[in-house]
């Protein structure tokens, strides 16, 4: 028996929630595959996907199912109890990556928090007190938490939330001899997105990844990566590290995980994962039998040769599209991303103005993200289908052209 709810609005937004957010003037109320519908039965295409989130675009089959089956055998039990869904996800990560041992979480956050923790553990009990500090790039995102919004590397984010976090370096990014002069032996850990996400869809250079993991090798440090965002075959392998062929010691999963329902994984050897005993660290819903029931089923799914090949391919589709409405309108000068994690560069014209692409699209029936406001980001569904790309892509150009002309 369904019960009657209460209507709202988008007005209801600036009356009832705290204002850290500013959501575009629309409800979306339902999905299926990669599009969505608002309040008012508009339609739009979705190449969003929920900040890289909804790898499956929404309501996929599968996910539903896994949901479905699990709301009626299990929902909770804590961490005082092991389940099966934790327990067959665990094993399909370990399967198919460097991993032995997984931590299950809820966030991004929470899974580099789990990471940055342990990273420092392992040194503080192998090498002593003194080997704490982190290394970190300029203008990369691991989250909001206190301890992750300072390895960040945007004070934008850590700015006035008293004292900072010790022990924390930032060089740039992709600069290999910037990461020679400040690693030492005390550092414990560096810590890289292969693509900076939030920092703007930058890709890191083979040798940059290859040379941080050397300079970690010999002063003993951990070499972490945050695949919040390019994980779950976003780049056209599972996981953006066997792209590149370099091996972290600690690696960090979130966003397309759970293809939407909230789960995050830390993966790391069996060797470091020791050093966190029991009492170290804890959360209450992580490893929920309802969210590795999903994630489960979106590993299922994603890594196949299928799906896997076919984000290389539509990578191409879209990338030689943007190409030609770049080189048709003079708004972007580069497109940059691998896989179907895609950024477009604005032309120095349109420097600090994604955010007016981000509007024009929506008007257009199409959402897309930013990536700082000087690109455009691209996240679809990694299974979106050829025609939903094409008719996108042409909102985006009816945008574009609009924007342009005005």
């Amino acid at each position: 028996m369904s019960v009657e709810q209460a209507p709202v609005q988008r007005a209801d937004f600036d009356q009832v929630m705290v204002p850290n957010y500013a959501p575009a003037a629309f409800i979306p109320v339902r999905g299926a595959g990669s599009r969505v519908w608002d309040q008012t039965g508009r339609e739009l295409i979705d190449f969003a996907g929920g900040i890289a989130v909804n790898v499956l675009g929404h309501a996929h089959p599968a996910l539903v199912g896994a949901l479905t089956e699990q709301a009626n055998k299990l929902w909770h039990v804590s961490n005082v109890f092991t389940n099966e869904p934790a327990l067959r996800l665990a094993h399909k990560l370990i399967d198919a990556t460097f991993a032995e041992r997984a931590f299950f979480c809820n966030s991004g956050a929470e899974a580099n928090e789990a990471a940055f923790k342990l990273a420092r553990r392992v040194a503080h009990d192998r090498f002593g007190a003194e080997k704490y500090e982190i290394i970190a790039a300029l203008n990369s995102f691991h989250g909001r938490t206190l301890f992750t919004v300072n390895v960040g590397g945007q004070s934008k984010y850590s700015d006035g939330f008293g004292p900072k976090i010790t022990g924390i370096t930032h060089v740039p990014y992709n600069d290999l001899a910037a990461l020679k002069a400040a690693i030492s032996d005390k550092t414990c850990a560096v810590v890289l997105e292969p693509i900076q996400g939030e920092g703007g869809v930058l890709p890191a250079e083979l040798a940059y990844l290859q040379g941080a993991r050397e300079l970690c090798d010999q002063h003993n440090a951990l070499l972490v990566f945050d695949e919040v965002q390019t994980g779950m075959g976003r780049c056209g392998e599972l996981f953006a590290y066997q792209h590149y062929g370099v091996t972290p010691d600690i690696l960090t999963s979130a966003k397309s995980l759970g293809g939407g329902f909230p789960i995050a994984a830390m993966l790391t050897t069996e060797e470091l994962a020791k050093h966190l005993v029991v009492g170290t660290h804890g959360t209450t819903y992580g490893g929920n039998p309802l969210a590795c029931a999903v994630a489960g089923a979106v590993m299922d799914v994603i890594n196949t040769p299928e799906v896997l090949n076919g984000v290389k391919a539509k990578h191409d589709r879209f990338k030689t599209r943007l190409s030609q409405i770049g080189a048709k309108y003079g708004l972007f000068t580069e497109i940059r991303g691998l896989g179907l994690l895609l950024g477009c560069v604005l032309s120095d014209a349109w420097k600090g103005k994604a955010k007016d692409v981000f509007n024009a699209a929506e008007k257009e029936g199409l959402m897309i993200l930013q990536a700082g406001p000087d690109v455009v980001r691209f996240a679809p569904s990694l299974v979106v289908e050829d025609a939903d790309i094409d008719q996108g892509l042409d909102r985006f150009e009816r945008a574009v052209a609009k924007l342009t002309q005005a």
